[in-house]
C-alpha cells in the first residue's frame, strides 16, 4: 500500500515493476545486473483515483502514457535497483499529487486605461507613418 495523499492510497496490485539493464555507470556490473526499473500504472483502470484526478493525470503524463492508459515511468539514474525503485515510486507520487491539485480558475481582467491609451497612440502613429508614405508614392 502506497500513501499518496491522506485520501489516496495505491494498492501494490495496481503497480507493476519490471527490471531492465540500464546504460550508464555501473562498471562490470552493467552487463550482469538489471538495475533500471520500469514502473507501469494503469491510470484508466485504477479504482484508487477519483475521476477528475485521472483526467488531470492523463493530461500531465503526456508521452509517458500509452494508448491503453498505462503510465510508464523508467528510472535508471542510480547504480542500485533499490534506489531506482524508490525514485520511480517518488516520481509517480509527485505526478499524482500534482494531478490532485485543481487548476486555478482564471479571472477576467480589463486592460488598464493607460495601456489602452498607449495602444491607441501607437496605432495612430503607425497610421500616420503609412499615410505619409502613401503621399510620397503618388507624386512620383
Amino acid at each position: 500500500m502506497h500513501k499518496i495523499t491522506p485520501e489516496i492510497r495505491l494498492d501494490d496490485d495496481e503497480i507493476e515493476l519490471s527490471y531492465i539493464r540500464a546504460p550508464g555507470p555501473g562498471g562490470q556490473n552493467i552487463n550482469k545486473v538489471s538495475t533500471a526499473v520500469k514502473l507501469r500504472f494503469n491510470v484508466k483502470e485504477s479504482p484508487s483515483l477519483p475521476q477528475e484526478v485521472k483526467q488531470r493525470l492523463v493530461r500531465l503524463a503526456g508521452k509517458r502514457l500509452t494508448v491503453e492508459g498505462v503510465l510508464i515511468i523508467v528510472s535508471r539514474q542510480y547504480r542500485s535497483q533499490e534506489q531506482n525503485r524508490q525514485a520511480a515510486y517518488e516520481r509517480l507520487t509527485r505526478l499524482i499529487r500534482q494531478a490532485c491539485e485543481p487548476p486555478k480558475t482564471r479571472h477576467k481582467t480589463k486592460p488598464t486605461l493607460a495601456s489602452v491609451k498607449q495602444r491607441l497612440d501607437d496605432k495612430r502613429k503607425r497610421a500616420e507613418l503609412k499615410r505619409q508614405r502613401r503621399e510620397l508614392d503618388t507624386e512620383g
